[in-house]
């Protein structure tokens, strides 16, 4: 007794009954203010960094491509020429690597210029071209590829070594607004400066293969525009799969769990009896461990007896403890199925709450588009620096030029005699204020994203844990449930506990920075191949994941104690988790239960959907008249897949919606057994299904239509 006793009291003392107790408390205060302060403090800085983005950041420099003066195509005095045409194509890979040409904005060490319309031929200047004029080449044959302000009477020679004009063309297509070559042009003529066994499709290749990509592109377009309205009847179709899935739970939750339970018994039994015959099969063989040894081809471990007798013991273990459970755990079962009853029952009273998870996303997108752009103004805050450079800067005519010197674009060189010596862009600048606080400003945003996306995340549960909490303490169902309670719950949720959900969300946003940090020292120590590095590394991400986990699980918790009775986020905290923890196996037994049953429901929603998709696109669903045809597309897979990704992300955000509704009515069953006893003074608010159950009997049954007698 003593024992028993002392157990009780280190996981704190069963609640107390509370006359004044009808469910979630109206009359509440604001709780965690200090922290309240901090995060509307934060929001004001993040607004803050978002405005000064705004105002110093650029992100021309990112959608508009730039010629060899600096100035933008498509915008100003470049507006009808929004193409930019690169004079070489091939100095992007002979000079450079792919990422330095990613990350300098597809700058390449060759002169580029704004036209108004790629090349669709092939043209190389001709050796009787060479002592002509430029008007003569270019201007009188509509070839207007030349820098801006060529003079007419320059003769081709010098224009092809200052880099002025272009020595040729390749037929090209727009792509991300450059003019990029066909890949699968014909054979390229003799190019001066290329060699002779260098062709196209090796040229760019390293810097962007994506034409064909781009060919792709247009396909996926053209399947989604004729198969759009037909993506949006599978959408609709998982919706109500969905809908109904949940609604369904209050009549066949019973029957579906044992079914779920018996197809796991026999997939295991299934696992013993095949592992047997192999077993049997290589014993009578005599096919031994010690004839294999120690080796890394694992597959020669499938023929050996061992392998097989293991994997039986493994199976056997695994189907005795999972038969001694659902021996000795039956009512526990029984329990978790009459919760899971009763949360379609008030997922059915409340159908509002299926759609909140619409609120959460739109929240969350505005907090991932604001985070986006902010750091894409931020990253183009800085004013672009050109330099001089040479392809060779070890000829004798370029030794004297101070290469990566600072330049004007805009001005010609100083020095001619260098062959090739031109501005080029380099990285923008990292002198003003804001440049040198542009690391600190980029780590407050990623802070920000994920302060708010969690943020966002608890308001959600919250919000739905205090709408099922008013359905579970209504004595009398469907009357004493508010007439709002999805609206009440929102807006007590904001009113009282911004700065408690800002204390959740903040604790779980420095473990999740603490991972990505982890990951990001894990990506540079990964060249090293230090076993003990790595070893220590694998360990503290393990340590960190579990961290994670647990605190997502408390402060789901938390959450639904603060709805209820909206006290600050650690004393909830503590009392959700010293709940919990005076009925563990209860909730280990309804976690599972409820995790298995959403399992299933996953995959009937999306494997329904995706069946009924690939019968359809595919045109094996015959005679379903004109208006039913399956459209003719590129590839059939692109709509069967958005409709069964489609199909996962409804069916996930029902089911969320159903998990919390589970998990609240737990907590609500649990705060009900330790408050009352089921007298006239102190009724259950349990239904009748669970009283049963438990063997509990209660003067006024809760849902009854008469009021109880004063």
């Amino acid at each position: 007794m003593g024992g028993k006793q002392d157990g009780e009291e280190a996981y704190g003392k069963p609640a107390k009954y509370d006359p004044t107790f009808r469910g979630p408390i109206r009359n509440r205060s604001c709780t965690d203010i200090i922290c309240c302060v901090l995060f509307l403090v934060f929001i004001l800085g993040y607004i803050v960094v978002g405005v000064v983005a705004w105002v110093y950041g650029d992100p021309r420099q990112v959608l508009y491509p730039r010629n060899s003066t600096g100035a933008y195509c498509g915008v100003g005095a470049n507006k009808d020429k929004p193409y930019l045409l690169y004079f070489n194509i091939f100095s992007c890979v002979l000079a450079t690597n792919v990422i330095t040409v990613a990350e300098n904005g597809l700058q390449c060490p060759t002169t580029q210029v704004c036209v108004s319309s790629c090349p669709n031929v092939t043209w190389t200047v001709g050796a009787d071209q060479l002592l002509q004029k430029v008007g003569e080449v270019f201007y009188t044959a509509d070839r207007n590829f030349c820098l801006p302000g060529v003079p007419w009477d320059m003769p081709v020679t010098q224009s092809l070594q200052e880099e002025l004009c272009p020595g040729f063309l390749l037929p090209s297509t727009p792509a991300l607004g450059r003019c990029l070559p066909w890949v699968n042009s014909s054979t390229p003529p003799e190019l001066p400066g290329i060699p002779s066994n260098t062709t196209i499709s090796q040229g760019i290749s390293g810097v962007l293969d994506s034409l064909s990509a781009r060919d792709i592109t247009v396909k996926i377009f053209e399947d989604v525009a004729q198969s759009w309205h037909w993506i949006l009847v599978a959408l609709g179709v998982a919706l109500v799969l969905s809908l109904l899935f949940i609604l369904l739970l209050r009549l066949v939750a019973g029957p579906l769990v044992l079914v779920l339970i018996l197809g796991v018994l026999g997939v295991l039994a299934y696992g013993i009896y095949y592992c047997w015959e192999e077993y049997r099969v290589l014993r009578d063989k005599s096919a031994r461990i010690n004839e294999v040894g120690i080796t890394t081809n694992l597959g020669a471990y499938r023929n050996v007896q061992e392998t097989w007798l293991a994997a039986l013991i493994v199976l056997a273990v695994l189907e005795g403890i999972l038969l001694l459970l659902l021996i000795f755990l039956r009512q526990r079962i029984r329990i978790a199925i009459a919760l899971l009853k009763e949360a379609s029952k008030a997922v059915g009273q409340m159908m509002s709450t299926l759609f909140y998870p619409l609120v959460t996303f739109v929240l969350l997108l505005i907090c991932i588009v604001y985070w986006a752009m902010t750091a894409l103004y931020l990253a183009t805050s800085g004013q672009p620096q050109y330099v001089l450079w040479a392809p060779n800067a070890s000829l004798p005519n370029c030794e004297k030029v101070q290469m990566n010197t600072s330049c004007n674009p805009m001005a010609q060189p100083m020095n001619y005699s260098c062959p090739g010596l031109k501005c080029v862009f380099q990285s923008y600048s990292s002198t003003g204020l804001v440049q040198r606080s542009l690391f600190n400003l980029q780590i407050y945003g990623v802070l920000g994203l994920f302060w708010t996306i969690n943020w966002v995340l608890a308001l959600g549960q919250c919000v739905l844990a205090g709408a099922f909490a008013s359905f579970y303490w209504a004595f009398y169902k469907p009357q004493d449930i508010p007439t709002f309670p999805l609206s009440s719950a929102f807006i007590r949720t904001l009113r009282y506990h911004t700065g408690s959900l800002a204390f959740g969300a903040l604790i779980l946003t420095l473990v999740q920075i603490a991972r990505v940090i982890l990951e990001y020292i894990d990506s540079k120590l990964r060249g090293a191949q230090n076993p003990v590095a790595r070893c220590i590394m694998c360990c503290f991400k393990c340590c960190l994941w579990c961290l994670e986990k647990f605190i997502k699980f408390l402060n789901r918790n938390a959450y639904i104690m603060i709805a209820i009775y909206g006290k600050n986020f650690c004393v909830s905290a503590k009392n959700a988790f010293m709940l919990l923890m005076r009925n563990i196996v209860r909730v280990v037994v309804l976690d599972k239960v409820t995790d298995l049953l959403l399992l299933f429901g996953k995959l009937l929603v999306v494997g329904g959907v995706g069946v009924l998709s690939f019968f359809f696109f595919t045109g094996r669903i015959q005679g379903l008249g004109r208006d039913f045809e399956n459209p003719s597309l590129n590839y059939y897979w692109l709509p069967i897949m958005i409709s069964i990704l489609g199909a996962y992300v409804i069916a996930s955000g029902f089911f969320s919606v159903f998990g919390m509704c589970v998990d609240t009515l737990f907590l609500c069953f649990l705060e009900d057994l330790e408050r009352n006893d089921g007298s006239l003074d102190r009724p259950y608010y349990m239904p009748k299904s669970l009283l049963k159950i438990l063997g509990k009997k209660n003067e006024a049954y809760p849902g009854d239509k008469k009021k109880k007698k004063k």
